[in-house]
């Protein structure tokens, strides 16, 4: 059982203490599985894996932009936040998740497939590359980059999960250019608003209230 709660709009730090309440209410029996969704002001994080060089302005200017730099506990690199992006956090003890109890893994897979599926409720074919954490676009044999739609970054403490995913579906991807995103090269990224555009649909008004609901029925039904 899984029970989605939306936060609204939260800056990061006030995030990052409502999952740390949450983990331990459910380290401690007294709270279920959940996923919290939410988006954040501009804010960059900066994972265990982050290489410096990733970084691509100094704090001066991330503060002058009105960006915010956090310094996390979780898997990966550096990834930036914005309004338009949906931002989900998965409070989930492993120890008891089926069909694979501790397997991170195997629940990383399960999540990057929740974000395919619910891409599947606009048309949008998203997959997983072998080696890449993440929601990629299908890639046309002339493309000479990786479209990335989504980023994914979990920690663990005693087998209950924390942080979790970035699904980007109307944000301003130029403010993307702060860092090189994820670390990971030959990629740009791109949201469900540019990929809708590309196939020349239309943009429905309510995207970001319709992924929600796509995110969190394919959550429900996989985690």
């Amino acid at each position: 059982m899984l029970e989605t709660r939306w936060l609204g709009r939260i800056p990061y730090g006030d995030a990052l203490k409502l999952q740390i309440e949450a983990l331990d209410l459910r380290k401690r029996g007294d709270r279920g599985n959940e996923l919290l969704l939410l988006e954040h002001p501009a804010v960059i994080t900066l994972g265990r894996s982050t290489r410096p060089e990733n970084v691509l302005v100094s704090e001066a200017e991330l503060a002058e932009l009105g960006i915010e730099r956090h310094e996390v506990a979780r898997g990966g690199d550096v990834t930036y936040h914005a309004p338009g992006q949906l931002v989900g956090y998965p409070i989930v003890d492993l120890s008891a998740w089926a069909p694979a109890p501790r397997d991170v893994h195997r629940f990383l897979r399960a999540i990057e497939e929740a974000l395919i599926e619910s891409l599947l409720d606009f048309g949008l074919v998203a997959r997983r590359i072998e080696g890449k954490t993440g929601v990629f676009m299908a890639r046309d044999s002339s493309a000479r980059v990786d479209r990335k739609i989504a980023s994914i970054g979990i920690g663990v403490r005693r087998w209950v999960s924390y942080h979790g995913f970035a699904l980007n579906v109307s944000v301003d991807l130029a403010g993307f250019g702060v860092i090189v995103p994820c670390g990971l090269e030959n990629v740009e990224m791109t949201s469900v608003a540019a990929e809708l555009e590309r196939a020349g649909r239309a943009v429905p008004g309510d995207v970001d209230v319709q992924v929600r609901a796509a995110v969190q029925e394919a959550f429900e039904r996989r985690i």
